[in-house]
C-alpha cells in the first residue's frame, strides 16, 4: 500500500501559483458552509431571493454563483417568468429561490485515507465530492480543458467523481489527493483537500436485481420522465431533462433533441469528461458521474450537478438526471461495471434497451 508522501506548504503554494496565476491555498480549504443538514448551491449565475415563492413577488436579496444557503423545504409556487414552466421553489432562511438554479447539496467531510488500494491498473481509487464545493490546484499547468481556461478559481462540486492516484500531506498536516479524469480527459491533473471526497466502494457498483432478465428503460420526452421496468412492473421512476428543443434565444434546435426509438446501452463509465457543441452553444463538463451511453453519438443518461431543472428539456441531447437517479440506473442496467477500470463497452446487441418516446 502507498503511504502518504509529504508535500511542504511551500510546494503546495508553488503548485497553486504556477497553475492559477498567483492563486494561493486558502486558509478555509473547503469553505465556511452553513450548519444545516441540507443545503443549496447557486449553480446558475445571479439569483433573486423572493419574499414569496413567485417570480412577481418582492425581491428581498440577491446571491451569486457558488453561494451556499440553508435548504429548508421545497414548495410549489407561482411561475418564475412567463417562459419557465417549473413551479418548484426552495424556502431558505432569507426567502424563496427558484429551485432550478439551486443544486441540492450536503456538507459531509470525510476522514482522509492514508493509502490507496491496489487495482489491476495500479494504485488508485474513485472518489465522490461530498461537500458543496472544493477548490482545486492545477498540478500540470497550463490548463488544457476549456472549463479550466474560463475559471480563475476552479472547483469541483457535490456529486462529481474523479480518480485519485496519489496522496500527500503538507507540513501543517493537511492531506491532499492528486486526481485526474481517466476517461475523456484533456490531461489536466489536480490537487484537492482530501476531506472533500468519499472513496467509492465496490458496494457502490453492486448490481441491482441482477437475476432479472427482462429489463428496459422508457424515457418519455413529453413528460420528461424516466421509468425502469422489469417485465411489466415499473420498479423505478424519476424526472429528467432531455435534449432541448429551443436555444436560449428561443430558436428551434433539432440537433439537440434526444433521438427517438429503441437503443441498446453500449457503454457505461463511472466518470466521464463530456464536451461538445459549438462556440456560444458548447459545453465542457468534467467529472460526470454514473454515465450510461445508449446512442453511438455520445447520448447518455448521467448525473447532473450544473442545474436542478428536472422535468424540463434543456440538455444538448443527453438525459440529465439527479446523481442519485443516474447511479440507480447505472447499477440496475446491463452491462455490469467493475471498479477497475470503471468502464465497459459491449458489442451488439448491446445491453439493456432504452426506449425513447414522445
Amino acid at each position: 500500500m502507498d503511504k502518504i508522501r509529504h508535500l511542504s506548504r511551500r510546494d503546495a503554494i508553488k503548485l497553486a501559483a504556477l497553475g492559477l496565476g498567483g492563486y494561493v491555498v486558502p486558509p478555509l480549504i473547503l469553505g465556511d458552509f452553513p450548519p444545516n443538514e441540507k443545503l443549496g448551491r447557486v449553480c446558475q449565475g445571479r439569483v433573486d431571493i423572493k419574499a414569496r415563492p413567485d417570480g412577481n413577488s418582492q425581491t428581498v436579496g440577491v446571491i451569486y454563483d457558488d453561494m451556499i444557503v440553508p435548504w429548508l423545504r421545497e414548495v410549489v409556487g407561482g411561475p418564475h417568468s412567463i417562459y419557465d414552466s417549473n413551479l418548484r421553489w426552495v424556502e431558505t432562511d432569507q426567502g424563496y429561490i427558484w429551485a432550478p438554479r439551486l443544486q441540492p447539496v450536503l456538507n459531509q467531510p470525510n476522514q482522509p485515507v492514508d493509502s490507496l488500494p491496489q487495482t489491476s491498473g495500479g494504485s488508485g481509487m474513485w472518489v465522490e465530492v461530498t461537500v458543496p464545493w472544493v477548490d482545486l490546484i492545477l498540478h500540470n499547468p497550463p490548463p488544457r480543458s476549456p472549463w479550466l481556461k474560463e475559471n480563475t478559481t476552479p472547483r469541483l462540486y457535490f456529486s462529481q467523481i474523479l480518480w485519485v492516484d496519489e496522496i500527500r500531506k503538507d507540513d501543517q498536516g493537511q492531506v491532499w489527493y492528486r486526481m485526474n479524469e481517466r476517461y475523456g480527459s484533456y490531461g489536466d491533473i489536480f490537487w484537492a483537500a482530501a476531506e472533500a471526497f468519499r472513496p467509492l466502494l465496490s458496494d457502490d457498483l453492486e448490481s441491482i436485481n441482477p437475476d432479472i432478465e427482462e429489463k428496459r428503460i422508457l424515457i418519455n420526452l413529453n413528460y420528461q420522465t424516466l421509468s425502469c421496468f422489469e417485465g411489466s412492473n415499473e420498479v423505478y421512476y424519476c424526472r429528467i431533462s432531455s435534449g432541448a428543443k429551443f436555444d436560449a434565444e428561443g430558436n428551434p434546435v433539432d440537433k439537440w433533441s434526444t433521438p427517438l426509438g429503441s437503443h441498446p446501452i453500449w457503454r457505461k463509465v463511472i466518470s466521464l469528461h463530456m464536451s461538445g457543441g459549438t462556440t456560444g452553444g458548447g459545453y465542457d463538463l468534467p467529472g460526470i458521474g454514473w454515465t450510461t451511453l445508449f446512442v453511438g453519438t455520445g447520448i447518455a443518461i448521467h448525473g447532473t450537478y450544473w442545474h436542478n431543472n428536472f422535468g424540463v428539456a434543456m440538455s444538448h441531447g443527453c438525459v440529465n438526471a439527479r446523481p442519485e437517479d443516474a447511479k440507480w440506473v447505472f447499477r440496475w442496467t446491463r452491462p455490469e461495471v467493475i471498479y477497475e477500470p470503471g468502464d465497459i463497452t459491449v458489442s451488439m446487441p448491446g445491453g439493456t434497451k432504452v426506449e425513447v418516446v414522445e
